[in-house]
């Protein structure tokens, strides 16, 4: 069974898939299989815009649910989520629309977002609009990466596998790294002690 083969069988589904989480590599190696004529670039950004905002969606509405006694039980996102309330609150729009686009916080941010009381119909639309911009941008990325691949090392037939693995282990690798380092702030802030808010004798 050859590459071709398997993202027609595949690719959408795994796109799908990819984009309910934090799919940006899975995106860009999506874009960069459209240039290469395996799938179409459109529904390759329709499926990414579906599974992202699907995504969030989620996410907000646990938020609505749960609230802040879920969060605290997830330190990792506690690294991030003060953050979130402080942009959240000083710039609300570009905070729904452009959170995907910072990583590390696509989880946490609808989470928060949803806590915080913001309502239905705001977060869906400004979310619509970010999924959308995320789809175009990281589809539309991956597709000119594939353009300046083939630009630089001509025809790509006997080296796309090469190059798809080689993206695909760069995302995993800076994945692993940005986990790494999220669970180590995590990991200092739980171990830091609580400043006492007291005054102490002279």
């Amino acid at each position: 069974m050859n590459l071709e083969h398997l993202l027609g069988l595949y690719g959408y589904w795994a796109i799908l898939l990819g984009t309910l989480l934090e799919g940006e590599t899975v995106l860009v190696l999506a874009g960069l299989a459209a240039h290469r004529g395996y799938l179409s670039l459109p529904l390759v950004m329709l499926v990414a815009f579906a599974g992202s905002v699907t995504g969030d969606q989620i996410y907000y509405w646990l938020g609505r649910r749960r609230g802040i006694t879920w969060l605290r039980r997830r330190p990792t996102w506690q690294v991030h989520a003060d953050r979130v309330r402080e942009t959240l609150e000083r710039h609300p729009v570009a905070m729904i629309v452009g959170f995907r686009f910072v990583y590390g916080i696509r989880t946490v941010s609808p989470f928060v977002i949803g806590a915080s009381g913001v309502p239905v119909v705001r977060f869906m639309s400004l979310n619509a609009l970010g999924g959308a911009l995320w789809a175009t941008l990281l589809g539309g990325m991956g597709y000119l990466f594939g353009e300046v691949a083939e630009q630089a090392l001509g025809t790509l037939r006997h080296d796309e596998g090469w190059l798809f693995a080689g993206v695909f282990f760069a995302g995993v690798v800076v994945w692993l790294v940005r986990r790494r380092r999220a669970k180590g702030r995590a990991s200092h802030r739980l171990d830091r002690p609580e400043e006492d808010p007291r005054p102490t004798d002279p």
